[in-house]
């Protein structure tokens, strides 16, 4: 008796995964769109674009970027979460959607662990920490030193409140004990803006969009805040090797599925998107934003979103920020 109910269960098993090999091997039959939570247009977007064109040529069917942006990303999200867990609805989440929106929303549409199935991490990019010319330093322990001889004169701009430029220039002031103004803009270009013209002393934003302006000398850069250093800005050090040991944040990238996705489905996506990001357009494509290929399998990525989702909440909690 014992045999056969050991030989029926060896069956069931054979046939649950050649079922799951006949899913994957006829999934997509039809287009499949990633959700995008942000702008048209925004980088976001544009990676899913190109992302979307390499898997649809291995996939055979159309792979569609849809902006929904709005709420930190919370609309997008939510339209990822509530849709059909077959496959052909995605998100390309974020470090907003998937780091820091847990912290500075007191309800969210959407629980980013437990309405996701993860697929894999893309990319990451560094920010640069930039100052204006007339700020009269040119290291980051220089600027440290000047903000300590004069408290609350230097002030940074964000792109708003909530950011991760914000967040960054939070975990600036408690790592080096310093007392800097944080002033919001609505947006990464405007507080770009107020920093080259002069109107704030310094801020955090994208290598991509700082790079042009410190390679003409209308900004000074003072130190990427990944572990490791920018293609775009190879001469400037970490903020972790210019004296902060352990600082540490970037924006992200990754796919995810609505939970209760086939494990069938999320294994071939996952292996499609790494395959897709290794090619060389992907490649020269991500070099040129300054980001790095950051892939990994399902179970990476969860963690590493359980480990975002902690550590940002800890430096909001600590300089009490909530999104406005």
């Amino acid at each position: 008796m014992k045999t056969r109910t050991a030989g029926l269960i060896c069956i069931a098993a054979l046939a649950g995964s050649s079922a799951d090999s006949a899913l994957a091997q006829s999934y997509p039959a039809k287009a499949v769109r990633i959700v995008v939570a942000q702008a048209p247009g925004a980088q976001s977007d544009l990676f899913t674009r190109l992302l979307g064109q390499k898997l649809g040529e291995s996939l055979g069917q159309p792979v569609i970027s849809d902006p929904r942006p709005g709420a930190g990303g919370a609309i997008g999200a939510e339209v990822a979460a509530r849709a059909a867990p077959d496959g052909y609805t995605l998100l390309m989440g974020t470090n907003s959607t998937h780091g820091s929106n847990p912290a500075l929303y007191a309800r969210l549409p959407y629980d980013p662990i437990r309405d996701f199935a993860p697929i894999t991490l893309t990319v990451g990019t560094p920010y640069g920490l930039v100052v204006h010319p007339s700020v009269p330093v040119g290291t980051l322990k220089q600027l440290i030193a000047f903000a300590k001889a004069k408290p609350g004169q230097l002030n940074y701009a964000s792109a708003g409140n909530g950011s991760t430029h914000h967040l960054c220039g939070e975990l600036l002031k408690s790592m080096a004990g310093i007392d800097i103004v944080h002033v919001p803009y609505k947006g990464g270009p405007p507080a770009n803006a107020a920093v080259l013209g002069g109107e704030m002393s310094m801020q955090f934003a994208s290598v991509a969009s700082l790079h042009t302006h410190i390679k003409s000398g209308k900004l000074k850069a003072l130190g990427v805040t990944t572990s490791v250093r920018s293609s775009l800005l190879p001469e400037v050090p970490t903020v972790s090797e210019a004296g902060l040991t352990g600082f540490e944040m970037m924006s992200w990238f990754g796919l995810l599925a609505p939970a209760a996705t086939p494990r069938a489905i999320i294994n071939r996506l996952n292996a499609e998107t790494i395959k897709a990001l290794s090619t060389p357009e992907m490649k020269a494509a991500i070099a040129a934003q300054g980001s790095e290929v950051m892939s990994g399998s399902p179970e990476q990525f969860a963690d590493y979103i359980k480990a975002e989702i902690a550590r940002i909440g800890k430096i909001a909690k600590a300089a009490g920020i909530r999104a406005e």
